[in-house]
């Protein structure tokens, strides 16, 4: 295995397990605790990792960056986020797990169909729609019929989750440069 990969790997353990640990804490300043949690930040880039990725080494490579990731980050949240006496953490674990591999494969298919239009269009179309994915399917799994506003927290981290994977394409197109196939 190179360097990158191992990196990437990691990384995307590390995003992962950040994100279901922050997602569990509403942003508490302007009334914003009914809209929006603290996961909607660190989650995209999760995106920015397989979009590399993919770009980088293909869709092949990028996959199992999700796979790896997937197994480090559900891992490390299953053994140090999930309070197993407690059902909402279990489904948190469960609803993040279902929601990532779901929305990160997607999007790696995404990205590789679009790979050749401009240098923006496969990073930005994938991780939009892998968001969308992947907030509905989190949020639903995870707080669906519990006193959670999990409809409106799941728009509000939508909404950041767009306006990050914008963002996103400013490391996306200086990092192209650093990972460059092997």
């Amino acid at each position: 295995m190179n360097k990158p990969f191992i990196f990437l790997s990691i990384l995307m353990g590390v995003i992962v397990l950040t994100s279901n640990y922050l997602v569990q804490f509403p942003v508490n300043f302007y009334g914003l605790n009914e809209v929006l949690t603290y996961g909607a930040f660190s989650y995209p880039i999760a995106f920015l990792i397989t979009d590399l990725a993919n770009r980088s080494y293909g869709k092949f490579v990028a996959r199992k960056i999700v796979y790896f990731g997937f197994l480090l980050g559900i891992g490390f949240t299953v053994l140090f986020s999930t309070d197993f006496a407690d059902f909402i953490s279990i489904r948190i674990a469960i609803g993040s797990g279902a929601a990532f591999l779901t929305a990160q494969l997607i999007d790696v298919q995404i990205f590789d169909n679009l790979r050749r239009k401009k240098w923006f269009i496969a990073p930005l179309t994938s991780s939009i729609i892998g968001s969308t994915i992947d907030t509905f399917l989190f949020f639903s799994i995870s707080f669906y019929g519990t006193s959670m506003p999990w409809f409106t927290l799941a728009l509000g981290d939508l909404g950041v989750k767009i306006f990050v994977a914008l963002v996103m394409l400013i490391p996306f197109r200086l990092l192209l440069k650093t990972f460059r196939p092997i």
